[in-house]
């Protein structure tokens, strides 16, 4: 029987907590938090609260509880060292090392790894440091992405023809980006459809998930500005109507082979989840980016669904003997929308600015899964922040169904919120599937 500590607080690691807590080997779940989330102090035999900067705290946390090993939600903390101050403890995680988070916190260093390697999935780029040599690269590029390097929420990539035109306007963001961040990541750009590929890695076993695709952007159609996610959905089959088998093999391929150069470029076993956002193009599969943690809100789309103990898989983890566990999932739909205030993701002169904070009531969802984001619990009620509320999530036999049970939930709560309204619907998909045909020239 193991006491775990669960760090992190928003829906991800509610959703991770109720996993744990399904377990038949958990005796306490302890949480730190840089936030009160309500949904995890309820499943929580102890909780703390402070910065994922306190390293000093977590560690301290952990000992006085006897904790056995931990895992760590989000990626600031592992950014940070924790599972390194943790290691240095005697107590292991779910979680890379700090050197090994660098798959996630930089951009660049995943892009030279894997090209170093030669793994495929690359798109053509180069780094920058300096202005210098930026504008005829750019010009070498029929389509533009640009990143800096670094952590940016989900918010910091820039696309041609979402968010600038021409080259011109590349090269002006290109030196905004240079101010503020150390180095710039300039890359061509893919046509096709992207999808979540999220797995588990023990260092050399390398187990794939069901695959969800989530929706960045803030409105229904895919309009308006890049969030950290408004919602995702997953199917009975654990693939995407607009994918072929060998892109799914592609992408756990590359994620294999970028585990096996991690260990040979760091000497030090991965350990935790390696979570691929790829796309699906004409040419395969390729590599848009890598987080070191579960997505959110993809976590909520396959945690509620998997079968195997979740606290068995992570000492298989630690252990390194992820290849002698059976994982599954069960064979269901599923339909994440995310309730965030009105003015969510809007420019700070908006009209729905007054969302923020505001107070909001939850009554019963139905059949529907609810997990905290970022409230507020005060003694009168639940309040918004500035960022995403909560999840709904259905879960059914067909996708159809799972939406309306999301749906329902979604209707439960009430305040000066939003959410989309497409996510999972068939009109969307349909889109996609059209999408990949006219790619691929079928």
């Amino acid at each position: 029987m193991s006491n775990i500590l669960l760090v992190g607080n928003g829906a991800r690691e509610h959703a991770i907590a109720e996993a744990i807590k399904r377990s038949t080997k958990i005796q306490f779940l302890f949480s730190y938090m840089k936030a009160n989330n309500p949904g995890i102090t309820s499943l929580s035999a102890k909780t703390k609260s402070g910065s994922y900067f306190d390293l000093e705290a977590i560690v301290i946390f952990a000992t006085e509880n006897k904790i056995d090993f931990a895992v760590i939600g989000p990626e600031d903390p592992l950014g940070n060292g924790v599972v390194d101050a943790l290691a240095a403890a005697g107590i292991p995680a779910v979680g890379p090392t700090k050197s090994l988070a660098r798959l996630e916190t930089s951009k660049a260093f995943t892009r030279n790894l894997v090209s170093k390697y030669n793994i495929p999935g690359n798109p053509q780029y180069k780094v920058f440091t300096a202005i210098d040599g930026v504008e005829d690269f750019l010009n070498s590029l029929d389509g533009i992405v640009l990143k800096p390097d670094g952590l940016t929420g989900g918010k910091g990539v820039l696309v041609q023809g979402d968010h600038f035109t021409t080259k011109k306007e590349a090269l002006k963001l290109c030196e905004q980006i240079l101010k503020e961040s150390s180095s710039l990541i300039v890359e061509e750009k893919f046509d096709g459809e992207e999808f979540s590929l999220q797995c588990l890695c023990d260092g050399k076993t390398v187990v794939g998930t069901p695959l969800v695709q989530d929706h960045k952007r803030r409105f229904d159609g895919d309009k308006g500005p890049n969030t950290g996610g408004m919602g995702s959905y997953s199917l009975p089959d654990h693939s995407m109507p607009f994918l072929k088998p060998t892109d799914i093999e592609e992408g756990l391929e590359i994620t294999r082979q970028v585990a096996a150069a991690l260990m040979k470029e760091t000497g030090r076993s991965y350990k935790g989840v390696m979570y691929g956002g790829f796309i699906a193009t004409r040419n395969g599969t390729k590599l848009l980016e890598y987080n070191a943690r579960f997505g959110d809100p993809e976590a909520m789309n396959i945690l509620p669904l998997l079968k195997t103990d979740f606290v068995e898989i992570c000492r298989h983890i630690i252990d390194g003997t992820l290849d002698k566990l059976k994982i599954e999932f069960e064979q269901k739909a599923t339909v994440c929308k995310y309730i965030v205030p009105k003015g969510y993701g809007l420019p700070a002169d908006n009209t729905d600015t007054t969302s923020v904070k505001a107070k909001i009531e939850v009554g019963n969802v139905g059949e529907a899964k609810l997990y905290y984001s970022s409230v507020d619990k005060k003694e009168d009620g639940l309040y918004l922040s500035s960022s995403r509320a909560i999840g709904i999530v259905g879960i059914a036999d067909t996708l159809t169904a799972a939406r309306l049970i999301a749906e329902e939930g979604v209707k439960a709560v009430q305040g000066p919120v939003d959410y989309r309204k497409d996510i999972g619907t068939d009109e969307l998909i349909q889109k996609r599937i059209d999408h990949m045909k006219e790619i691929r020239k079928e």
